[in-house]
C-alpha cells in the first residue's frame, strides 16, 4: 500500500539516517525554510512613514515542501519476510508554502523613537511565485486580515504542486498595513530534487 507522505527541505541533510522512520508522519512546517531578508530568526525589513512616526516591518519565508510515496521492499538477504517501506524517488513533487511575519510600531513621542506596539491592525500578504526562465506564475496566494496583533505571523499553503527539476523560481512577496506602508522582496528558489534522489538510492541500497 503506497501513502504520500510530506517532509521538509531539510530532510534531504539527514535522509539517510531518517528514511527507516518514514512510517511517521512528517509535515513541510517542520523543516528549514529559505528567508528574505537573510540573517537570524528575527531579522526583518522595515519602513517608517514619511512622518517618522509609524514603522512596519516584514519577513517572508518559503517553506519547499517535498512530497514523496512509499513502497514496500524486501527485508535484508536472510529475512526477507521483514518488509519495510522505503521512498519512491520517482514519485517527488514538491508543494510550497508561504510563511509571512509583520510588527506595526507607533512612535509615541519623539520621531524614530519610544516605540510601542499596540492594537489591532489590517495586514495584507500576497506572493507569487513564478518560473525564472518565462516569468511565468506557477502560484500565488493573497489573504487580507483584519484585527491583527501588531506583532504576528500567518502561513498560506500554496496549493500548487511544483514538479522536480523544472528550474529555477522566483517568489516576489508584500506585506502591507494600510496607512503605513507596504514591504516587498523577492527570494530566489532552485527546484532541483537531486539531494532527496541520491538520499532514497542510498537509503535502497542503490549507491
Amino acid at each position: 500500500m503506497k501513502r504520500t507522505r510530506t517532509a521538509a527541505l531539510a530532510f534531504a541533510v539527514a535522509a539517510v539516517a531518517a528514511l527507516p522512520a518514514l512510517g511517521q508522519a512528517a509535515t513541510a512546517a517542520d523543516g528549514t525554510y529559505l528567508q528574505d531578508p537573510a540573517g537570524g530568526e528575527k531579522s526583518m525589513k522595515s519602513q517608517w512613514t514619511k512622518d517618522e512616526m509609524h514603522k512596519v516591518e516584514g519577513q517572508f519565508r518559503l517553506y519547499p515542501g517535498v512530497q514523496y510515496k512509499t513502497v514496500t521492499r524486501p527485508g535484508p538477504s536472510g529475512a526477507p519476510e521483514y518488509e519495510r517501506k522505503a521512498a519512491d524517488p520517482k514519485t517527488l513533487a514538491w508543494q510550497p508554502s508561504f510563511d509571512f511575519g509583520w510588527a506595526v510600531s507607533d512612535s509615541t513621542l519623539v520621531k524614530k523613537a519610544v516605540t510601542t506596539k499596540d492594537g489591532k491592525h489590517p495586514i495584507v500578504v500576497h506572493a507569487v511565485l513564478r518560473r525564472s526562465s518565462d516569468h511565468a506564475k506557477a502560484a500565488e496566494v493573497h489573504k487580507e486580515l483584519t484585527g491583527q496583533p501588531a506583532t504576528g505571523r500567518v502561513r498560506v499553503p500554496g496549493g500548487r504542486r511544483i514538479a522536480c527539476d523544472t528550474g529555477e523560481y522566483t517568489v516576489e512577496w508584500s506585506v502591507t498595513r494600510s496607512g503605513y506602508g507596504t514591504l516587498t522582496g523577492t527570494l530566489p528558489w532552485n527546484s532541483s530534487c537531486e539531494q532527496y534522489r541520491t538520499a532514497f538510492s542510498t537509503e535502497n541500497g542503490k549507491v
